[in-house]
């Protein structure tokens, strides 16, 4: 489903002209201008702020020459997996410990103390643009790995991925429903309109998708815990 599908859904909701195009002659429809900031700000609510969606995660390796400490983060990171961890080649028994305080980083590197697996913080670079820090330094070949949430969440139909909506064409690389149903309450409700109802049907809605994002564990033991399991091993626990 397109973006201009989605708008057109959810004008034929709320109760505005429905258009034959989002970004055709927009500079001078306002109420395009809300629909495509409103679609921008939602997509990006869904894809970063609910969970850490299985299609939004991403893999960086970042590989040591011996010398720098800082490496640039990748372009399209986001942010880290809230259970993510820092993985060192030459360490895979215990991530690199995260240093969350930078006057803590300073005076581990000032005194020499350091975690026997490693340390990384994230902190500001050349640029303004953040960067990771790795201590110690890694070897020349050496690497650390860790996964992020890609902050790409739209298709571009001109080809990649991209932050916010270019062109009518453009979708959203999660589940469409979820961005018409959250356009739609928070249109209601920027417009002073009752969305109660509304905001409750894409809370279940986001609650369901959350729920199927990735496979549950599966239970071992020979008696299901209720009707809606299933017997994955048919013998007694292992001891």
């Amino acid at each position: 489903m397109t973006i201009l599908s989605v708008v057109r859904d959810v004008c034929a909701t709320v109760g505005v002209q429905m258009p034959t195009s989002v970004f055709g002659g927009i500079a001078n429809n306002r109420t395009m201008q809300e629909m495509l900031s409103l679609a921008n700000e939602m997509a990006q609510r869904i894809a970063y702020d609910t969970r850490d969606w299985v299609g939004l995660r991403a893999r960086a390796n970042l590989t040591g020459d011996g010398v720098a400490e800082g490496f640039s983060l990748p372009a399209n990171y986001k942010r880290l997996m809230l259970t993510g961890n820092v993985w060192r080649s030459t360490s895979t028994l215990q991530p690199l410990r995260f240093i969350s305080d930078h006057d803590e980083w300073i005076r581990r590197r000032l005194s020499g103390q350091s975690d026997g697996a490693g340390e990384w913080i994230i902190s500001g670079g050349a640029g303004g643009y953040p960067l990771i820090y790795i201590f110690p330094v890694l070897a020349l070949g050496e690497t650390v790995a860790f996964y992020y949430i890609d902050r790409n969440c739209v298709a571009l139909t001109g080809g990649g991925y991209g932050d916010s909506f270019m062109a009518d064409t453009d979708t959203f690389r999660l589940d469409e429903r979820l961005l018409k149903l959250g356009m739609i309450w928070q249109w209601k409700a920027q417009k002073g309109s009752p969305y109660a109802e509304d905001m409750g049907s894409y809370s279940d809605a986001l609650a369901n998708a959350m729920g199927h994002d990735q496979p549950a564990p599966i239970l071992i033991d020979r008696r299901p815990i209720s009707h809606h399991e299933r017997v994955a091993y048919p013998w007694p626990l292992p001891s």
